[in-house]
């Protein structure tokens, strides 16, 4: 496959689009007045929004959207790519940050920071899995992502480099579903009580 089939069309400009960061900063905001407020309705309808999207869209890339990308031909591949990732780039780091910051304060009002073992092991769990989810997202998932973006931008883009970024985010994708699988059972046990 040469860089000239893989590039991005004539006319398609910059990937990533910075006036996306409006809605980021609206989410971002929604999710201090939950904080804030204290409300424990508005601060659990947050943490489960944002985690239910969170965790759809990961199983959703790691389980559907990898194998079916594995099989398709590159110019079909190059143009799912063109129109996914600059959504990505935004999305999964907001949907991941705020999963997080408003579990982290539901579970201190609530007082699940507070219980002893072993029903401290479940928060434990969920904080190591949380944190291996976030570490991977922002650093493996983000920046491949942006790179991506990046090559395909390019007039001759490095079919290589491509191929490797590629890789490497299909694979994380599919350890992102295992852990998220891994939430799931987590926070159901959180939700029937400890």
């Amino acid at each position: 496959m040469t860089a000239e089939a893989i590039a991005a069309p004539a006319g398609t400009g910059r990937l990533i689009n910075p006036w996306n960061l409006w809605w980021v900063a609206a989410a971002f905001l929604v999710m201090t007045g939950a904080i804030v407020s204290a409300d424990l309705w508005a601060l659990n309808f947050v943490h489960v929004i944002a985690g239910v999207m969170w965790t759809g869209i990961d199983l959703f890339m790691g389980f559907v959207v990898g194998p079916v990308m594995r099989k398709l031909d590159m110019p079909i591949r190059r143009a799912f790519t063109l129109r996914l990732m600059p959504r990505m780039v935004f999305l999964m780091p907001t949907l991941s940050i705020i999963t997080g910051t408003s579990g982290w304060f539901l579970a201190k009002q609530i007082g699940y920071l507070d219980v002893s073992y072993p029903q401290r092991w479940w928060v434990v769990a969920a904080l190591v899995v949380i944190g291996v989810l976030t570490v991977q997202g922002l650093g493996i998932l983000l920046p491949t992502n942006v790179r991506v973006c990046l090559q395909l931008q390019k007039d001759k883009p490095d079919v290589e480099l491509l191929g490797r970024l590629m890789r490497r985010y299909i694979r994380s994708v599919a350890i992102q579903g295992t852990m998220q699988m891994a939430i799931i059972v987590i926070m159901a046990r959180f939700v029937s009580g400890l």
